[in-house]
């Protein structure tokens, strides 16, 4: 804790408001206003994407509604969650399960509060236990009041503020790209799996249109499909064993690497489960058919039972990364494939069922040109989403340098960060061209 600051109990800087409580009532009344709810308050960032509504009396409305630069905090859920109401919609109201903070006193800089409780809450445990101990833990009105926060000068917080906001938004440039990319590759995939690469004309075929000079083969027909090891109790805790991969880390035509378990074997690994470069690994359960290629990031990697390796029976007629693709396609965009997966308590796609679902498959030189457009918006994504990576990474070691007075914000160098923020505006506006 920043010893330079001086500190005071958090209900001495805001006045501390109550939301509004759903009943039947409100919920089916008329003349209804929106509401937040804890699911829309993020670290630092209100989500508006789904907004309830309820019924509020007239002599409760005034109270119950927010004010630009409002601060919220979430009574439960991830409690302490915070972020400011900035007036995104003229009319919007907030449910009992989070508090309202309104500044007293006018040295307060809410966005201030804001961070030093994401700090507080994940990084360093200062209030942890502090909400109330019943079914679902909850932080009440008069504990979120005796929370003893710092209180620096207002330049000071307004310095800090401006660090991390500049950071954040830097985050959600990067972020806006990759939706932007990823709405590209979809609609590229959608138009070149339609007409092909030069516009032919459509067949109507039981996966949807596609060119007409394309055939449509079974997945069994073109691929080996194999099946991982089973854990059966082998799951290493410990760090050591061999890495292997399981459904959560395979996602729509990417490897996540960062949460690779381990598995402990009693003899000689088995050659034929270890995944080789190309390999295509489709999901057998979870969201089923979500696919990637394995690149060989790891050396010697097993994969679970619960994932399918396909091994294209004549690599230079079948191209994986192809395939790939049109299963993100089919299963996830067009849903061609639903009812697929095995009706068990946990819906499955089985190694039979698998063999049997039909693809297109175009002429090799199509695939590879096709795959070649693909990877060059995949590199455009994987470049944003390495930037976001290493400014998440900032923000979180900003966070708790300044909050704990390791690094003071006079200290700082900020230039290189307008630098970063000018250059990630215009690479949005590159990928918005």
């Amino acid at each position: 804790m920043n010893q330079a600051w001086s500190w005071c109990p958090l209900g001495e800087l805001f006045e501390i408001g109550a939301g509004k409580t759903m009943s039947a009532a409100a919920r089916n009344g008329t003349d209804k206003t929106p509401f937040l709810r804890t699911s829309n308050v993020l670290w630092d960032e209100i989500d508006l994407s789904s907004v309830d509504e309820m019924s509020i009396p007239e002599h409760e409305r005034l109270a119950k509604l927010l004010r630009t630069g409002d601060l919220l905090v979430c009574e439960g859920g991830e409690i302490g969650r915070a972020a400011i109401w900035n007036g995104e919609v003229e009319t919007m109201s907030f449910q009992n399960h989070l508090h309202r903070l309104r500044p007293i006193l006018e040295e307060v800089e809410p966005r201030f509060y804001v961070y030093f409780l994401q700090s507080a809450f994940t990084q360093l445990g200062i209030f942890e236990g502090t909400g109330n101990k019943t079914t679902i833990p909850n932080l009440s009105r008069s504990r979120l009041a005796n929370f003893r926060v710092p209180q620096p000068t207002l330049d000071e917080q307004q310095a800090i503020v401006a660090v991390l906001a500049k950071i954040r938004d830097a985050i959600k440039i990067h972020e806006q790209s990759i939706a932007l990319a990823l709405d590209l590759k979809r609609v590229t995939m959608r138009t070149l799996c339609t007409h092909g690469l030069r516009g032919r004309s459509t067949k109507e075929t039981e996966i949807g249109p596609v060119p007409e000079s394309w055939e449509l083969v079974t997945i069994g027909k073109v691929f080996k499909i194999e099946q991982g090891l089973s854990l059966k109790g082998n799951l290493a805790s410990d760090g050591h064993g061999r890495p292997f991969l399981r459904t959560s880390n395979v996602y729509w035509g990417r490897i996540e690497l960062q949460s690779v378990s381990r598995m402990r074997l009693a003899g000689a690994t088995p050659a034929n489960k270890l995944l080789r470069r190309g390999d295509l690994l489709v999901c057998e359960g979870g969201e089923i058919g979500r696919a990637a290629t394995w690149n060989g990031e790891i050396e010697e990697c097993l994969f679970q039972n619960h994932l399918h390796r396909l091994c294209p029976l004549d690599a230079s007629r079948t191209h994986a990364q192809f395939v790939m693709a049109w299963l993100e396609e089919g299963f996830k965009h067009r849903k061609v494939y639903e009812g697929t997966g095995n009706r068990t308590t946990i819906p499955n796609l089985s190694r039979a069922r698998l063999a049997e679902i039909l693809i297109p498959h175009p002429p090799p030189n199509e695939q590879r040109e096709i795959v070649a457009i693909l990877n060059a918006i995949d590199r455009k994504i994987d470049l944003h989403r390495r930037k976001r990576a290493v400014l998440e990474g900032l923000f979180k070691a900003l966070l708790h340098k300044l909050m704990t007075g390791e690094i003071r914000v006079v200290e700082l160098d900020c230039s290189a960060l307008q630098l970063a923020h000018v250059s990630s505006l215009e690479l949005n506006g590159t990928d918005v061209k």
